[in-house]
């Protein structure tokens, strides 16, 4: 049998997803504000409501694609190049598809003008959660578990 691969702890995945939206927040609200023409509270309201609702799916959505990629024998950390970027494209499409109805509603935007807000949005991001990504792992790697007498599966 395989040797179990270590995953990120609770706490740490924790850490990451709020360093990851503060950092990003103190960058898009300013942005948004000016890019926008809007209230820089009403941008900040709208970053807050999206900043929960990104914190929450990238909760479940990185777990999810930790598990899987530790299903298959791989440490999440080393994830290569093209991992990383199916990783980042993949959230942000989820993400896109939820927060479009939002954009509509809080910024009394069309349709239209709310997918192009958030393509613009959603191209930072992206580049944004690689770039966040790979420097995180290299400051927190994932560490393996100490072997414990009769653990099986991954360490979660």
């Amino acid at each position: 049998m395989s040797q179990p691969v270590a995953l990120r702890s609770g706490r740490d995945r924790l850490r990451y997803t709020i360093a990851f939206e503060m950092i990003l927040m103190s960058i898009l609200v300013p942005v948004g504000s000016v890019l926008l023409d809007k209230d820089l509270g009403m941008i900040g309201l709208l970053g807050l409501a999206l900043m929960v609702k990104a914190m929450l799916m990238g909760l479940a959505y990185n777990w999810v694609f930790d598990v899987i990629y530790a299903r298959t024998g791989r440490v999440s950390s080393d994830r290569g190049v093209l991992a990383r970027a199916v990783h980042a494209v993949g959230f942000e499409l989820t993400l896109v598809a939820t927060s479009l109805p939002i954009y509509v509603w809080w910024l009394d935007l069309t349709l239209l003008q709310a997918l192009a807000a958030d393509l613009v949005v959603t191209s930072f991001v992206v580049l944004y959660t690689f770039a966040f990504t790979l420097a995180y792992d290299r400051i927190f790697p994932v560490t393996p578990a100490p072997a414990r007498a009769g653990a099986g599966g991954p360490a979660y």
